[in-house]
């Protein structure tokens, strides 16, 4: 009967009634109306789980439940947070994954995942390692290495790590351009950061220009380490014309003036003493 009288009160107060009653019926209507969408509400909300005292989310949880559940019938529509999640002032995520407690098989030694690659390693330590001849390849990854250091941090020191034969081989074949150096080289120059650089191995031709541009007091060389100085080489010609040899030529006796002239720079040398030297691999 309540039920019956509660949906005919309903129903009649939407009839348009004219006089001086419309205004205290339309606060009895919104008084209804508000009372009918509670009773709706509260039968279409899930049921609360059990609580647990020692979970901070479900007490919370269940506390705006029991005081204003208004609040949990509008899921937030953020999708970048979890629901029911923007109800705390401050709420706060994990960190790190759950940790697994580990079950004893025959791999249990084995990695949860692949280590990574060595390079990364020493990247992470602020080390640029140069272990092979300069050819375009490891150019570009070194001069990406020495940018993404300065953007990470542009006053912590860069450590270079050099055993490099330069743009040619042992046996003095070249397998790279002069300007491989060169590209390094002024990629270190326009860094803010600090470089020190470290003689591990070989550094030759090219390779000992990197390791005298470091900054003064910064450079080191291990006990067995070989720094050496040569002059540049021309390329195999094969079959070139005599024209096309010339101008090689001439490039490469550039490449060299502008050798000196940087070995002179770094080693506080004059061009002349420089020069002298380098006629023969030194």
């Amino acid at each position: 009967m309540a039920c019956a009288s509660l949906c005919l009160g309903a129903a009649g107060a939407q009839m348009p009634i004219a006089g001086a009653g419309v205004p205290s019926l339309s606060v009895s209507t919104s008084r209804r109306a508000s009372g009918r969408s509670r009773v709706r509400m509260a039968a279409t909300l899930p049921p609360i789980p059990p609580l647990n005292p020692k979970d901070p989310f479900l007490s919370k949880l269940s506390s705006i439940a029991a005081s204003s559940p208004d609040i949990l019938s509008h899921i937030s529509s953020n999708s970048d947070i979890p629901p029911f999640l923007d109800l705390f002032d401050s709420p706060t995520l994990m960190a790190t994954p759950a940790q697994v407690e580990r079950s004893v098989s025959y791999n249990e030694h084995r990695p949860r995942k692949p280590p990574p690659d060595l390079p990364s390693l020493l990247l992470n330590g602020r080390i640029v390692y140069i272990g092979m001849p300069l050819v375009p390849a490891v150019t570009e990854l070194v001069i990406a290495e020495l940018l993404y250091l300065q953007w990470m941090d542009p006053k912590e020191p860069i450590y270079l790590y050099i055993n490099s034969t330069g743009t040619t081989r042992d046996d003095g074949e070249t397998v790279g351009m002069e300007t491989e150096g060169f590209a390094i080289y002024d990629a270190m120059m326009q860094l803010k950061n600090e470089i020190q650089t470290v003689a591990v191995g070989a550094a030759i031709g090219q390779a000992c220009l990197l390791l005298a541009s470091g900054k003064k007091g910064r450079r080191f060389m291990m006990p067995h380490a070989k720094a050496m100085i040569q002059q540049p080489r021309v390329p195999s010609s094969g079959q070139m014309p005599a024209s096309d040899v010339l101008i090689r030529a001439k490039e490469v006796i550039n490449n060299r003036d502008t050798l000196v002239k940087l070995l002179a720079k770094h080693t506080k040398n004059s061009t002349e003493t420089v020069s002298n030297v380098m006629r023969r691999p030194f």
